[in-house]
């Protein structure tokens, strides 16, 4: 059966590997955090309450991905609405260019406390429960409790992570002791965790417990920011209780291209969401129709490679932005990049415009309620506040000190944002969410899967499973060890740098659900991950 997309139905092509079910359906990339979301639901939790059950879980039994200090993004599709969240923190107001080179900075520092911008998740959490949420807040955060208390298994995807990160913090905490707190909360008595050990994180359970208990209130206003603030301060950071109080995360209307017979809808800016959509109208106005010969995936890299470079030269904060995403999603823009793409890869430039570790999940209900989230410490400050089990991201290490970027480190500012959850749609019909997490590689692999599904009738789990390719800069793309060789050779002909992995853990991890008209859902996650679908 082929995969039609169209104005009355939605058919599955093949029911291989695929999940289904009807009541409720949560994909994370663990499967401790899928059951937990699937608990919340058969509570009589909207999925909503689920996807929260979920992130918090996350934060817990995948450290080395994500926190409490995380920031948090998400798309809401409700009783006929599709609505994003944006919840990234800003930097702290006295975090400036100044202020940093006056600390001896060059550049914003990839760990440590000159490193940490506001964290969004805790707050972007409370904020869609208000709007959504059926149960108690504190209900949503049992199931990470009872992990953080009773312990919980690593997963193999993290115990092959953590214990590398942890190492590596063992050699840096003997010049800055501010990584000792991380090293006493997840290598305690210098052990470093294995796949199948138990972890239990009795202080993360407190601070759970206080969270679940007054909601954003203690975390951004009262005592746990005390202490985060404190700590930040100790150490030379800029977060202040000032810059905690004064967040809340920002309720925004998704973008959209189509894509085929699709709408492909991403969060806008400072997300990098916009650049899947660049790259798609891009591909519009090229010949290629499928995603297995070498001119369509030859076409794909080279459209990307252009509209991440452009997304990374005018994708900011909204308020400094000057080429808005009017122009970046314009007829005029996309021709204008296809017109640069031949048979030979080239060596992107931004273009001159006329102006005249991260976790992704997602959740559906009984009710029609999907979710898709993805929340990150992006690369983790390291800085752990000591006896909370709070690490905090490490997003301001995006800004630019070039006080000339678009992206220029300022106090108060988001800077331009990796993390992009995605959700299909026709016109006001929704089908589905879907994500796939890892940094500059999300869009990338977006790209890659929402073409094999359009393009070739792929189901969820087909479209997730096929290798892929990794532009890392320049003419270099990595490939995955079951790319296909024949057109490997054709693009290393073709000028590309091809490079092939050891491991496929930087090629993104996925997940999907897309509902039919009979309401039945079908879900898919990577087998790059330790995923689950978890259903009922």
């Amino acid at each position: 059966m082929k995969f039609t997309f169209d104005a009355n139905t939605y058919k599955y092509p093949s029911q291989r590997n695929v999940v289904m079910s009807k009541y409720g359906m949560v994909a994370t990339g663990n499967p401790l955090a899928a059951q937990a979301g699937l608990e919340t639901l058969k509570k009589g939790g909207s999925a909503v309450d689920a996807a929260i059950a979920a992130a918090v879980t996350l934060a817990i039994v995948e450290p080395n991905a994500n926190g409490l200090g995380s920031d948090c993004l998400a798309l809401v599709y409700n009783d006929g609405r599709l609505r994003g969240i944006n919840g990234s923190g800003p930097s702290p107001k006295a975090m400036t260019i100044e202020a940093m080179k006056d600390k001896g900075f060059d550049e914003v520092p990839l760990r440590g406390t000159c490193s940490i911008n506001v964290p969004g998740a805790v707050a972007t959490w409370w904020a869609l429960h208000d709007e959504y949420g059926y149960l108690e807040f504190a209900e949503d955060f049992k199931p990470a409790i009872r992990y953080a208390s009773e312990g919980f298994v690593l997963q193999p995807n993290v115990g092959i992570n953590l214990p590398p990160l942890i190492k590596e913090y063992q050699e840096l905490v003997k010049t800055d002791p501010v990584y000792d707190s991380l090293l006493k909360t997840f290598a305690q008595y210098g052990f470093v965790a294995q796949t199948g050990d138990t972890i239990v994180l009795p202080y993360t359970s407190m601070t759970l417990q206080e969270i679940a208990n007054t909601g954003r209130k203690s975390f951004y206003e009262g005592r746990v920011a005390e202490w985060i603030c404190k700590y930040v301060k100790d150490f030379g950071g800029f977060l202040d209780v000032e810059d905690m109080a004064n967040f809340h995360p920002e309720w925004v209307d998704p973008i959209r291209t189509t894509y085929g017979p699709l709408d492909v809808c991403e969060l806008p800016p400072n997300s990098q969401g916009v650049a899947v959509l660049m790259a798609i109208n891009i591909l519009k106005n090229l010949p290629n129709k499928d995603t297995s010969s070498f001119e369509s995936i030859h076409a794909q890299i080279e459209a990307m490679k252009l509209a991440l470079t452009d997304a990374k030269t005018f994708v900011s904060d909204p308020a400094s932005m000057e080429v808005g995403v009017d122009y970046l999603l314009s007829d005029e823009y996309a021709k204008s990049r296809a017109e640069q793409i031949g048979q030979v890869a080239i060596e992107p430039a931004p273009i001159t415009p006329d102006l005249g570790g991260t976790v992704y999940l997602c959740c559906a209900d009984y009710e029609g309620t999907m979710v898709s989230l993805i929340q990150s410490n992006y690369k983790g400050s390291g800085v752990v506040i000591p006896n909370t089990g709070i690490s905090l991201n490490n997003r301001a290490a995006s800004f630019s000190m070039d006080p000339n970027s678009v992206n220029a480190l300022a106090g108060g500012k988001r800077p331009f944002h990796t993390i992009i959850p995605g959700f299909l749609m026709q016109g006001a019909k929704p089908y589905g969410p879907f994500g796939v997490m890892g940094a500059m590689m999300q869009p990338q692999g977006q790209l890659q899967v929402i073409s094999n599904l359009i393009l070739e009738d792929d189901n969820p789990q087909d479209a997730l499973n096929k290798p892929r390719w990794y532009w890392t800069g320049g003419k270099d793309i990595l490939i995955e060890k079951s790319f296909p060789t024949d057109i490997a050779d054709k693009l290393a002909a073709a000028g590309h740098n091809i490079k092939v992995a050891e491991n496929s853990q930087q090629f993104g991890r996925g997940q999907m659900i897309l509902k039919n008209d009979d309401n039945v859902y079908c879900g898919a996650t990577e087998p790059r991950t330790d995923g689950c679908v978890a259903c009922w």
